[in-house]
């Protein structure tokens, strides 16, 4: 019974990933899937007692398979770290062309669940951002680069920013210049403490 129960699960779980991510979580109604599941709704709400819940759910599941698909591009491509973040972008720009890729789930959640700041799906997304960022920082740090946290954050907000303007734009050219940035990061020294003005050469205070 333990066992069928678990597959119950991870079956409504797939079918709210294909409806939640396809069509978004406001959109995708608990009968709908219910009906995907082949379940009964009474069934689905045994194992999720709301679409909160469920949500949060479908994206606790997206966690390590988005972080093993990156750890898969990066490990991809040959050469130094900034070499092999190129090299994840383009592999990120290639599936941002297909029909089936709507960008972050998790990006895509928070956004739509803005309205609801104390979502628990909000916290499992920080959680896997985070998550991410380390596993960034940690790879930065076997490259022997300093100021591994700054650079590993600010790879991530490439990234981010990379997938939004393609998200909205569906042109992969913005995943590929976004790439050049990564890494470039990834091949100068950091200056996390101040910046310097393009238009005096002054040094200035980052806040």
């Amino acid at each position: 019974m333990a066992r069928n129960s678990n597959i119950t699960r991870t079956n409504i779980i797939q079918a709210a990933d294909d409806l939640f991510y396809g069509e978004g979580i406001r959109s995708a109604s608990m009968d709908a899937i219910a009906e995907r599941a082949g379940v009964t709704k009474r069934t689905l709400y045994y194992h999720f007692g709301s679409k909160d819940d469920l949500i949060a759910a479908y994206l606790q599941a997206r966690d390590e398979p988005t972080l093993t698909r990156y750890e898969t591009w990066l490990d991809a491509t040959r050469g130094t770290l900034a070499d092999q973040v190129a090299g994840l972008f383009q592999r990120l720009a290639r599936v941002a062309k297909t029909a089936k890729w709507k960008g972050c789930g998790f990006q895509r959640a928070a956004a739509e669940l803005a309205g609801s700041p104390g979502h628990p799906a909000l916290k499992i997304g920080s959680a896997h951002k985070k998550k991410f960022e380390s596993w960034l920082a940690g790879r930065i740090a076997a490259e022997g680069l300093d100021n591994t946290a700054l650079r590993a954050r600010q790879v991530m907000i490439v990234l981010d920013g990379a997938v939004a303007q393609m998200l909205i734009h569906r042109d992969p050219a913005y995943v590929q210049a976004a790439g050049q940035i990564a890494a470039t990061l990834l091949t100068k020294k950091a200056e996390p403490r101040s910046v310097v003005s393009a238009f005096d050469g002054r040094k200035r205070r980052s806040y």
